[in-house]
């Protein structure tokens, strides 16, 4: 992942910031995990390559998995991480630092998938529903109830991936990332109050979707 984003962001070039093959790499790898992300931003603004691979290191397998439950398969999922971090790279000057670095990358990751889906729709078939299989249980399964968690997983994934997309994404960072109702909110662009209104009526219509499994 790490060499396609380097590959990538070299071919894309920025004007103002070195490309990531450049001899311009001045943390070492050890040091770099101490590093905040603002830190490391910094210095990726002033053209410290190793700084911002960091950053990629730091966060492609998180953003790869969020992305991964929106699109259609795995490749197309590379593809939206690649590019949103080639993105960032090329907006970092434009990080102002009033939210969490990783809340900026996830939103330019997920407004790219959600872009992605609606020119290809039909949507994309949601993964690792574990945690929804467990919310929307609520009980502790038994017996029989674990027989049926194949099943009932593959219902969940269904109805998740009907979800428009604006509705799947609250889901997808609320019940299965687990993220803070206020980071969904950074991520999305919106009020808390309409992350929550998203994320509940998400719930009922995956509720809804797989009552004959509860």
């Amino acid at each position: 992942m790490l060499t396609m984003i380097r590959t990538a962001a070299c071919a894309g070039g920025n004007a103002e910031l070195a490309p990531l093959d450049s001899p311009a790499a001045t943390i070492p790898t050890l040091m770099a995990v101490d590093l905040s992300d603002s830190t490391l931003v910094e210095r990726a603004c002033s053209g410290d390559r190793a700084a911002f691979e960091a950053l990629v290191e730091r966060y492609a397998d998180r953003l790869h998995a969020v992305v991964r439950r929106l699109v259609t398969c795995d490749h197309e999922a590379q593809e939206v991480t690649q590019e949103a971090f080639l993105r960032a790279w090329r907006g970092l000057h434009g990080f102002n630092g009033e939210a969490q670095f990783f809340t900026w990358l996830y939103r330019i990751g997920i407004n790219e998938a959600n872009r992605r889906l609606k020119r290809n729709a039909p949507a994309a078939n949601a993964q690792s529903l574990d945690g929804l299989v467990h919310e929307v249980s609520d009980n502790a399964p038994g017996p029989a109830a674990v027989a049926e968690q194949g099943d009932l997983r593959a219902a969940l994934e269904a109805a998740v991936a009907a979800l428009h997309p604006d509705y799947r994404t609250a889901l997808v960072l609320r019940d299965i990332e687990g993220l803070s109702t206020v980071q969904t909110a950074e991520i999305m662009e919106l009020s808390e109050a309409a992350v929550k209104s998203r994320v509940h009526r998400a719930r009922l219509t995956v509720r809804a979707a797989v009552a004959t499994y509860l």
